[in-house]
C-alpha cells in the first residue's frame, strides 16, 4: 500500500526544462526620471505594443556605476507599460543585491552553448485572452532549421530554440517568430521577429516583404515608432546588426 501511495504521489506531477523568450531591457542609466521620459516617448505611439510580456532587466551596461537603480520605481513604471519585470542580471553585487531586494530573481548571464547538435524545438499557441498556452508538434525539417508552412496569426508564437527559423506563410500583426539563428519569412512579415534570442549577434533576418512591427537582433530591437526605410519597407529585404544597429538592407 505504501509503495502505490509513493507512485501515485510521484505521478501528480513532472519537472521539465522549459524555454520562455522574455524581453530584455538594456539599462544605461540609473536615472528613473531619465527612464520615465524615455519611456513615455518611445512607446506614445504604440501604448499598447506589450501585453503583460516578462521581462528581465540588464544591468551589464551600468555594471560599472557605484550607484544603483530605484528598482521599485522601475517595476512600478514597467508595469504601467504593461511589461512584467521578473528577473535581473549583469549588475555589480550591490546592485543585484538591491534587486534582489525589490523582489526580482538574480538569473545569470546567457551562455552560448558551444555545442552542435540537432536543434530542440518548442512551438507554442498563446490566447492571450485567457492567457491558455497549448503546445502544438511542428516537425524539424533537418539539423538546425525548423520549417513553417503554415500563416501565422495574432497571438501565435513559434519559437526555434538552437535553429534557424524558415516560414513559408504570412506571419499576421500580433504573430511573432523567434529562433537563436537566423530568421526567414518567405512572405509578408507584419508580426515580430526576433533572431539570435540568446545573443547570436551574427544572426539576421530574412524577408520578401517586410512590414514587421517588431524586428530584433540579440537583443537590440526596432518598433513600429520608427517608419521602416523606403527603400525596405514592404520589398524583399534583409537585417543585420552591426555594433548596436540593425542595419536594413533591400534585397
Amino acid at each position: 500500500m505504501t509503495g502505490a501511495t509513493a507512485g501515485a504521489a510521484r505521478a501528480n506531477f513532472d519537472f521539465k526544462s522549459a524555454t520562455l523568450p522574455l524581453v530584455a531591457l538594456l539599462l544605461k542609466t540609473t536615472d528613473a526620471q531619465a527612464l520615465a521620459v524615455e519611456l513615455a516617448r518611445r512607446l506614445e505611439e504604440s501604448p499598447d505594443f506589450f501585453s503583460d510580456d516578462p521581462l528581465v532587466i540588464d544591468l551589464g551596461a551600468v555594471r560599472e556605476r557605484d550607484d544603483c537603480p530605484d528598482f521599485p520605481a522601475l517595476i512600478a513604471l514597467l508595469k504601467r507599460h504593461r511589461v512584467l519585470p521578473l528577473a535581473v542580471r549583469g549588475g555589480n553585487p550591490a546592485q543585484m543585491a538591491a534587486a534582489v531586494a525589490a523582489g526580482l530573481i538574480a538569473t545569470p548571464d546567457v551562455v552560448l552553448p558551444q555545442r552542435s547538435e540537432a536543434p530542440q524545438v518548442e512551438v507554442r499557441e498563446v490566447i492571450r485572452e485567457v492567457q491558455v498556452e497549448v503546445p502544438v508538434q511542428v516537425p524539424v525539417a533537418g539539423p538546425g532549421t525548423l520549417i513553417i508552412d503554415k500563416p501565422l496569426r495574432s497571438g501565435q508564437q513559434v519559437y526555434a530554440r538552437g535553429a534557424d527559423i524558415v516560414v513559408l506563410a504570412l506571419v499576421s500583426h500580433g504573430a511573432e517568430v523567434i529562433a537563436d539563428g537566423n530568421v526567414h519569412v518567405y512572405a509578408p512579415l507584419r508580426g515580430k521577429a526576433v533572431a539570435g534570442a540568446r545573443g547570436n549577434t551574427e544572426a539576421r533576418i530574412f524577408s520578401t516583404c517586410l512590414e514587421a512591427e517588431l524586428v530584433s537582433i540579440a537583443g537590440i530591437y526596432r518598433t513600429t515608432e520608427v517608419a521602416l526605410p523606403p527603400e525596405v519597407a514592404g520589398r524583399a529585404a534583409q537585417i543585420r546588426l552591426v555594433g548596436e544597429k540593425l542595419i536594413m538592407e533591400a534585397l
